[in-house]
């Protein structure tokens, strides 16, 4: 078999992308054959020095296996956690990247700006539906704010990890389509931090900003 030309290289899709992530976010590995490996390194370094709490460390892992066990089942490809520290608290917050297929034989996805327009006529309360430009193109941003019930206390602690899933998070979706191809990557950022989800939401941005595709 000939291998590509250059001419051929750009009729198809990139080979990978690239992404730049703040110092102190943990990549989970979600293949089944790394996943228990990827996961254990995490909590024993979340729990480093600490050996009087064998509960949360378990409900731990159990947790993040079960995290990248559903996003490997539903097309995630990374799954990064923040172990980011500010002064003796942890940030909590994650981002899951995710490809999404070309839609079936046959059938029409909407387009980015289509599927905007659908989810601004929901009206659905605390979500809001933008189109943004990344420098790796177009991409459609869907922010939800939950109405958490400490918002006004900006003294509240920041929640662990193992309680990331089990409060009130704001989430926030990037959708961009993945040139010369019919798929689409979608980047999830999700945080408890309600009382500054703007603070938050504006490193979102930058994260997603920094996407690149590789040839």
């Amino acid at each position: 078999m000939n291998a590509p030309t250059g001419t051929d290289r750009m009729q198809l899709p990139p080979s990978d992308y690239r992404l730049l992530l703040p110092d102190g976010w943990f990549r989970i590995e979600l293949e089944p054959e790394g996943r228990q490996r990827s996961v254990d390194a995490l909590v024993n370094r979340q729990f480093n020095g600490v050996d009087n709490e064998p509960q949360l460390r378990r409900l731990l892992r159990q947790e993040l296996v079960e995290r990248a066990t559903n996003a490997f089942d539903t097309g995630g490809l990374e799954l990064y956690i923040s172990l980011q520290r500010a002064g003796a608290l942890t940030i909590p917050a994650s981002l899951l990247i995710t490809l999404i297929p070309p839609a079936g034989r046959g059938q029409r996805r909407l387009s980015l700006r289509e599927l905007a327009d659908v989810l601004e006529a929901e009206g659905v309360r605390g979500r809001s539906v933008s189109m943004t430009e990344l420098t790796a193109g177009t991409a459609m941003k869907v922010r939800i704010d939950p109405e958490a019930p400490d918002a006004g206390n900006p003294g509240a602690t920041a929640p662990s990890e193992a309680d990331i899933d089990a409060l009130p998070s704001v989430t926030v979706d990037y959708q961009l389509g993945v040139p010369r191809s019919d798929m689409s990557l979608l980047l999830t950022f999700s945080t408890p931090l309600v009382q500054i989800a703007d603070a938050m939401v504006e490193l979102f941005d930058a994260v997603a900003g920094s996407l690149s595709w590789k040839e």
